[in-house]
């Protein structure tokens, strides 16, 4: 039929590599150097509401020494306008008082992480991880019996959301899952 192309045919043999846009190798290399700063983030956000500028300069500063190791050139350098396209749009949301000024710098950083070819699947995976997150903290804060395990969490208190709790989490599982069926 015109206009119609084939669909492509599955190569068995590869299973789910290549299933994502960013390389397993950097991948492999990104996320045991990026996973300890996004459990701070996760920490920090449930433990006071608050992500701390150290943990936003660490995953610049990541990208910034790894990323050009890992990532051709070129989309080493998009990655860096994707972070300022999401500075300027999480700038303008916590203008507009619909996110904190700390998510906005987070999700600014992560966003050189994400492969251009994956930004649709990651916005699609992020809002399932929010879902989760949110379900999760808001029944931990309804189990007394849970929530004495930290009792002076601010997130417990605080009618919003620690967003860092769904952030954090998202990138990690985002690199594990890149690596387990990224590009070659």
């Amino acid at each position: 039929m015109a206009g119609r192309t084939a669909a492509p045919a599955v190569d068995h043999r590869r299973g789910l590599s290549g299933m994502l846009a960013l390389s397993a190798q950097a991948a492999l290399w990104f996320l045991p150097v990026t996973l300890p700063v996004l459990l701070w983030v996760a920490w920090s956000d449930l433990r006071a509401m608050r992500i701390p500028n150290g943990c936003v300069m660490a995953l610049v500063l990541i990208y910034a020494v790894l990323g050009p190791f890992l990532l051709p050139l070129a989309d080493w350098g998009w990655g860096w306008a994707q972070l300022g396209a999401v500075l300027a749009i999480g700038f303008a949301l916590n203008v507009a008082g619909a996110l904190g000024a700390g998510d906005a710098k987070l999700a600014a950083a992560m966003a050189p992480f994400i492969a251009a070819g994956d930004i649709a699947f990651f916005i699609l995976f992020l809002a399932v991880v929010m879902l989760a997150a949110l379900v999760t903290h808001r029944a931990v804060r309804a189990v007394s019996l849970l929530r004495g395990l930290a009792p002076h969490w601010t997130s417990w208190q605080r009618r919003d959301f620690p967003l860092g709790f769904a952030l954090g989490p998202a990138l990690a599982l985002y690199l594990g899952l890149a690596a387990a069926m990224g590009a070659g």
